[in-house]
């Protein structure tokens, strides 16, 4: 299977670069995967598309505000925090063109706090994506809410506002540590979440927070040959016995989000049919050909070409759906990417 299967032309007009002007004033996709009938809606709609018995799982990782603006005595430096290490003096992060930036060197912050590039902390960390910084200073979530940026993708062509602040997060985020937004979950308000309770759709959340694995781009020529980085996950007791019991029960279980997806498939154990509880790891890679334990419908975003996250839809829905559906999207305008519309799969 090769990557260039997974490529699709996309007009740049179409790549949203801000939020829609209301929370959950977006457009839906609706794709039935057995027929490939797709029926255009808005998300405001979404409850009445769901299985009456389904149970949601949410994301509730929050984005950190993980990206740094420094100076060094040769200009300026940009750093993606990834996830901190040492107690948060030492980081692991993505540098902005790295191959000017090496080991040794010095950078300063806009609050005077310093930091320099160092070695792999191990041989085992090494990495070919991430370079390691030590701060003269704990960097915890409390600093970096006071000196750090929302990490907008790089496909959002502008800084961050106070506006992103808000809206490249969900409503329901709970537990920092991601450096980019389960962005199937932006479009929730507290009315449509209401909306479901009066319904009587259950819902329920796990952790995941997103880091390389889900977004650095696929490679390699050959599918197959892609390796994904870890990310850390956190499933409660309680969630675990939500998820056991929908599954017992014949219940449609809807990931809300590729994120929800590879946490329930990376924790489902189909030999005892449970859940892994607690804090995990996984560099779980879906693509066509995959099977699938216990996701039975999903709301995702529309996805890069030739990403992981379109392979993952592509093996969930049918490559031949999912290319057909984005084709349609395209032809009716739909907006694309962390900040566009959304697309349910049932």
């Amino acid at each position: 299977m090769f990557t260039k299967d997974f490529d699709f032309d996309l007009p740049k007009e179409l790549i949203a670069q801000y939020p829609s002007a209301e929370r959950g004033n977006d457009r839906l996709l609706v794709l039935n995967r057995r027929t490939g009938a797709l029926t255009d809606a808005v998300f405001s709609d979404l409850p009445d598309f769901l299985p009456p018995d389904c149970l949601m799982v949410f994301n509730n990782t929050k984005v950190r505000h993980a990206r740094l603006y420094a100076r060094t005595g040769s200009g300026e430096a940009e750093f993606l925090l990834i996830e901190p290490l040492d107690e948060g003096f030492v980081w692991k992060t993505i540098v902005k063109r790295a191959k000017r930036q090496r080991e040794g060197k010095e950078y300063i912050f806009d609050d005077g706090t310093r930091a320099v590039l160092i070695p792999p902390p191990s041989p085992n960390a090494a990495e070919t994506d991430c370079k390691y910084i030590r701060f003269d200073r704990c960097i915890d979530d409390r600093w970096l809410e006071a000196n750090g940026h929302i990490p907008l993708p790089p496909y959002i062509k502008r800084g961050d506002t106070d506006e992103d602040a808000e809206r490249y997060q969900t409503v329901y985020a709970k537990n920092t540590g991601s450096v980019a937004a389960p962005t199937a979950g932006l479009h929730f308000t507290e009315p449509i979440l209401q909306e479901l309770d009066k319904r009587h759709i259950a819902r329920t959340a796990v952790t995941l927070h997103v880091g390389l694995g889900t977004f650095l781009p696929v490679r390699t020529e050959v599918v197959e040959e892609h390796t994904m980085h870890s990310e850390k996950f956190f499933i409660s007791d309680e969630t675990a016995a939500a998820v056991e019991e929908a599954h017992r029960a014949g219940k449609t279980i809807l990931a809300v989000g590729t994120t929800s997806v590879r946490t329930l498939e990376s924790a489902w154990k189909s030999d005892t049919q449970q859940l892994s509880r607690g804090m995990h790891a996984t560099d779980i890679f879906i693509y066509p050909g995959f099977r699938f334990g216990l996701t039975g419908a999903l709301l995702t975003n529309f996805h890069t070409p030739q990403s992981s996250l379109v392979m993952l839809v592509s093996a969930f829905a049918g490559r031949d759906n999912i290319f057909a559906a984005y084709r349609h999207a395209i032809e009716k305008k739909y907006r694309f990417f962390s900040y566009g519309d959304a697309m349910l799969i049932l």
